[in-house]
């Protein structure tokens, strides 16, 4: 890859602008960890739900943000049970979903893969697949909102099973019965330490039979035991966060963006990053051998601890080495950010070029759960072309 360097520019130009116009795809976007705030407070006045910590759209968006980035595990998980306390209609769901492709689209995103559980949203007695039917109505209605504003998307679903319950199976059967209605995908997420994916089996193997994608939150939280078992046990397409696998990564010398040691896995893969020395685990080699697309989330990962800083975050190594990684936004809500603020934090903190940007765009979309001919289309005429106006070298 070429770095893209001040001068490479269009004249005149400037980053942050160019970043905001850059033609965005995003595979890892949580629709209940990005509610608008101001949706937040008026459904819960609709409903009567009176336990929000804030009355107002500002102060209740920065609560969100302080209490995830609190260092609190418990305050973290709190804030998820406001924003699934105003998910539980049809009508609540549905203009959630129209919102987050509309905010999706302002901020140039493209293409876009939202996962939601949909057995966090029975409380009101809904059935797994109205909540399916009313987030996808959301979605075409927000996308076609979008396109008539001149900013087209294409937003799909993952249905996520939470690893800690034990509805996986069922979860994706109802993935597979509307794969031709907007779901695409399959996902796990949750706690990872003491809930290995493992336990999910059953559904992976149902999916496999289905020929159906799965991606599993996998090397966040928890370490290389619980990516291996993603991949080799459940054959997970690709890796939700998968951060941990710099612990499989040995750095002999000083690695962009900071240096990086760890465990080894048995060595083997011996390389270089920039001149200096890298060795690769027997995990570590395989994940990048067969191009298992990592779904990279900055801000959210720095809040949970899972890297230092945006400067020290393994996502600019593992770039160097040349893994399949993609920028992803997490919780955008909780974050405070989106793909733009995603991109410009990489730019600004851990010197990544436009070029660098263009080309994990291009990786997310060749990553896509969507068939290949459309990710094509996409690829071709979408994110080529509008990098390329942007002055940006193929």
């Amino acid at each position: 890859m070429t770095p893209l360097r001040m001068t490479d520019l269009a004249p005149g130009a400037d980053v942050a602008d160019q970043i905001r116009r850059a033609p965005k795809a995003l595979l890892h976007d949580h629709l209940d960890g990005g509610v608008r705030p101001a949706t937040i407070l008026e459904i819960a006045d609709e409903i009567g739900y009176a336990e929000l910590p804030a009355d107002d759209e500002l102060a209740l968006g920065q609560w969100f943000r302080e209490s995830a980035d609190s260092g609190s595990l418990v305050r973290y998980l709190e804030t998820f049970d406001h924003t699934l306390a105003v998910m539980q209609t049809e009508e609540g769901l549905r203009r959630i979903a129209r919102e987050c492709a509309l905010d999706l689209a302002a901020d140039g995103v493209v293409y876009a893969e939202s996962r939601y559980a949909p057995e966090q949203h029975l409380r009101q007695g809904l059935a797994l697949e109205q909540v399916v039917e009313a987030v996808t109505a959301g979605f075409e209605e927000g996308m076609a909102l979008a396109a008539e504003a001149g900013t087209p998307i294409r937003v799909v679903s993952l249905l996520t099973a939470m690893r800690h319950a034990a509805k996986s199976r069922e979860i994706a059967e109802v993935a597979v019965a509307y794969r031709d209605q907007g779901v695409v995908g399959f996902d796990i997420a949750g706690a990872e330490a003491g809930y290995p994916p493992t336990r999910h089996l059953d559904a992976f193997e149902y999916l496999r039979r289905e020929n159906f994608h799965f991606t599993i939150h996998a090397g966040e939280a928890f370490g290389l035991p619980s990516i291996w078992e993603a991949i080799q046990w459940c054959g997970a397409d690709r890796l939700g966060h998968g951060v941990r696998i710099v612990d499989d990564i040995e750095v002999t010398g000083q690695a962009p963006g900071g240096g990086v040691s760890g465990g080894m896995g048995g060595g083997i893969g011996v390389g270089t990053v920039d001149g200096e020395g890298v060795r690769l685990g027997r995990l570590a080699a395989y994940i990048r051998d067969a191009r298992i697309p990592l779904e990279m989330c900055p801000s959210s990962n720095v809040q949970t601890g899972a890297a230092a800083s945006i400067a020290e975050h393994p996502i600019t190594l593992l770039k160097a080495l040349r893994y399949r990684v993609t920028v992803n936004t997490d919780n955008r809500l909780m974050s405070g950010t989106s793909m733009s603020r995603e991109m410009q934090l990489l730019v600004d903190e851990a010197g990544w070029t436009l070029s660098e940007l263009r080309w994990a765009t291009i990786n997310a979309m060749k990553s896509a759960f969507i068939p290949f001919d459309e990710r094509l289309v996409i690829i071709e005429r979408v994110v080529k072309p509008g990098f390329a106006a942007l002055g940006v070298p193929a």
